[in-house]
């Protein structure tokens, strides 16, 4: 770091070498601009999202308005568990090393997607059971949260799409403080909207 006669002297004024007057300098800057200071700013891990058909798109669609929401980069695929399991194998093998930090996995009716995301990759995986149109999504709902011991799969409510995104926003966010505020700002907002509504219910009645 070069400094000016100017700082040269105004140093030796308040009785600084122009060594410590240079650490003075890298202090300020470290204040001023943080840690990661002249360093490449870290990149956020992606969700990857997962549907087993694209009638399931409506309530990725939810998730995927989160994530954007929350600026999240996100990937989106048609893999199904029974009719293309080693496409959605090696996705979930290879995930880690592709930079996801969580997988959402939508499927309806039998609904192994999720189970077969988590069965091949230690990252955590979300699932959402989707309703068919029979049994109304509890066949799925059974299917995905029913893990056995080992392989866990977080399941969220029957077409719980923004709920699974919210999820995998929470856990990439354990380790970003950015998205940590986010998240943090979002409930704020969401509880001022209730309090506005109780507002205007108590004004009505």
């Amino acid at each position: 770091m070069t400094l000016s006669r100017r700082t040269r002297r105004r140093s030796s004024n308040n009785g600084m070498t122009d060594a410590s007057a240079a650490v003075h300098g890298m202090q300020y800057l470290f204040t001023k601009f943080g840690r990661n200071a002249g360093r490449e700013r870290r990149i956020m891990k992606k969700v990857g999202i997962i549907m087993g058909s694209d009638s399931d798109l409506p309530i990725i669609e939810k998730a995927v308005n989160v994530l954007k929401d929350l600026e999240i980069p996100y990937e989106v695929h048609i893999y199904s568990a029974h009719r293309t399991p080693v496409e959605a194998r090696d996705f979930a093998v290879n995930a880690r090393a592709n930079g996801f930090g969580a997988i959402i996995a939508a499927a309806g009716m039998a609904a192994h997607l999720a189970g077969a995301i988590a069965a091949n990759t230690t990252l955590p995986v979300i699932g959402i059971p989707c309703k068919s149109s029979v049994l109304d999504g509890m066949d799925a709902l059974l299917s995905t949260v029913q893990m056995p011991t080992g392989i866990p799969v977080a399941t969220v409510a029957i077409n719980g799409g923004a709920n699974a995104a919210l999820l995998a926003a929470e856990i990439i966010a354990v380790s970003d403080e950015d998205l940590q505020k986010k998240l943090d700002a979002k409930r704020a907002k969401d509880a001022a909207a209730v309090l506005e509504k109780d507002r205007t219910v108590m004004e009505k009645l």
